[in-house]
C-alpha cells in the first residue's frame, strides 16, 4: 500500500487523468481504512476556462498551485466538497477532479457518513455512495479541513491498484460546466456501475 511517487503527479495531467483510473483511493481515519477505486475523473489545466486556475491563483484556489500530489478541495454550491489531485510543478495550476470510486473497504463507515440512519444496504443503494465527486467527498469524510494534504505524507494517499485495459478507458465532455465544453477530459471506466450517471 506504498503511496504513488511523486513523479507520477508531475507529468502532463491529461496522461495522469487517464492513469488515475483503476488506482486505490486510501484514506485512514482512526482505526478505521477506506479504500475505493478511481474509476471516474476530469482534467482541468491552466489553459482551460472551465478550470479553477485559469484567471491565476487566489486564496481558494491557491493548493493548485503546488507541486503534483496534493490534495485540493473546494466548496460548491453551498453545500458539497469536492476533491482534485493536483498535477504537474509548482506554479501552473492543474488538477484531476475526482469523480467517482468503487467502495472497496470501510464500506459501514462509508454508510454512516453518506446515509445516517440506513440500516442496511443493497448493491443499489451502496452504488449511491460514492457515484459523484460530492457523494465520494461525503462518504470519505473529505471537507475543508483536508485541502492541501500531501497525498505522500499525510492520512490519504493514492496507491497502485488495477491496471485498467485501455479498450475500457472511455472519454467525454466534461459534466457541469459552461465553458470548456468541447474538451474531451472526462475519463472513465466503460461499464463500471459506480461511474456517475
Amino acid at each position: 500500500m506504498k503511496p504513488l511517487s511523486r513523479s507520477f503527479y508531475l507529468r502532463p495531467t491529461l496522461q495522469v487523468a487517464q492513469e488515475l483510473l483503476g488506482k486505490y483511493f486510501i484514506r485512514r481515519v482512526g482505526k478505521n481504512l477506506l479504500i475505493g477505486k478511481i474509476v471516474e475523473v476530469e482534467a482541468y489545466r491552466s489553459n482551460d476556462p472551465a478550470s479553477h486556475s485559469f484567471r491565476g491563483k487566489t486564496n481558494r484556489n491557491s493548493v493548485m498551485f503546488c507541486e503534483g500530489g496534493h490534495l485540493y478541495v473546494y466548496f460548491t454550491y453551498g453545500m458539497h466538497f469536492c476533491a482534485n489531485i493536483v498535477t504537474g510543478r509548482k506554479g501552473i495550476g492543474e488538477a484531476v477532479l475526482i469523480r467517482a470510486v468503487e467502495p472497496l473497504v470501510g464500506i459501514e463507515v462509508m454508510k454512516k457518513n453518506r446515509f445516517p440512519n440506513l440500516q442496511s444496504h443493497n448493491h443499489q443503494s451502496l452504488i449511491n455512495f460514492t457515484n459523484g465527486p460530492a457523494k465520494f467527498c461525503q462518504a470519505f469524510g473529505i471537507a475543508r479541513q483536508e485541502n492541501g494534504l500531501d497525498l505522500l505524507d499525510s492520512e490519504i494517499s493514492i496507491t497502485d491498484g488495477e491496471r485498467i485495459p485501455s479498450k475500457l478507458i472511455k472519454r467525454s465532455s466534461r459534466i457541469g460546466i459552461q465553458q470548456g465544453v468541447e474538451k474531451r477530459w472526462r475519463f472513465f471506466i466503460a461499464g463500471n456501475s459506480w461511474v456517475s450517471k
